[in-house]
């Protein structure tokens, strides 16, 4: 592994146990052809949001990684209709919790649909993933935005979900050329987090002035 390879890397910890079949399960796939589906930890989705989603999603012909945890449908069981089951057999893999980092550096992954928690931002960034965008609440209405307009790495679906729109977006990621113009930005953007990350990066050094401060006082 070259020297920076874990600039970017943290310690994590995780709520549910993490299925590492999944990683397996990417490298049977093609190169950038998996949308990876995560809503976080604390997302929540109504029956009919989760059957809008997983009919989008099976209708865009995409192979995919769908993270679905035990409590996602708030107050409900998460129950997919038998005709998504037919309709994405040999081109999905689902499970309750995903290494994330590990999926999102992953060269089988070309996308992200993501309720834009702050951590998630981070790490799409850092692996150069265009994003599809989901915001829950609170500052992922912002993050969402920053994605879509300031950063210009990802695609929103809004609040209302509706499944012609979910498989619209996913193509449009996937294929389209709207999607080649976010995959270029967000691999610039992957650049940059490199560079500030490296020894004399920005953010090295500034985290370094934040330390030498906080001890002069």
């Amino acid at each position: 592994m070259p020297k920076n390879e874990n600039q970017l890397k943290h310690i994590r910890c995780n709520l549910w146990k993490e299925d590492m079949q999944c990683l397996q399960w990417l490298d049977s796939q093609k190169p950038e052809s998996v949308l990876y589906i995560n809503f976080g930890s604390i997302a929540f989705l109504t029956s009919q949001q989760l059957i809008e989603f997983a009919m989008g999603i099976a209708s865009s012909k995409h192979p995919f990684l769908w993270i679905i945890r035990p409590d996602l449908v708030n107050g409900d069981t998460a129950i997919i209709p038998p005709e998504f089951n037919e309709e994405t057999k040999g081109r999905a893999f689902i499970s309750e919790w995903c290494p994330q980092e590990e999926v999102l550096n992953h060269p089988s992954v070309g996308g992200f649909l993501t309720h834009c928690g702050w951590n998630s931002a981070i790490e799409t960034l850092t692996a150069g993933v265009p994003m599809l965008c989901w915001p829950y609440f609170g500052d992922q209405q912002t993050i969402c935005k920053y994605a879509c307009m300031d950063w210009e790495v990802g695609l929103e679906i809004g609040s209302d979900v509706k499944r012609d729109k979910v498989q619209k977006l996913t193509k449009e990621l996937m294929d389209g050329e709207k999607g080649k113009q976010i995959k270029k930005r967000a691999m610039e953007w992957k650049r940059l987090a490199f560079e500030a990350t490296v020894e004399q990066g920005s953010s090295a050094i500034n985290l370094e002035k934040l330390v030498c401060e906080i001890i002069s006082k």
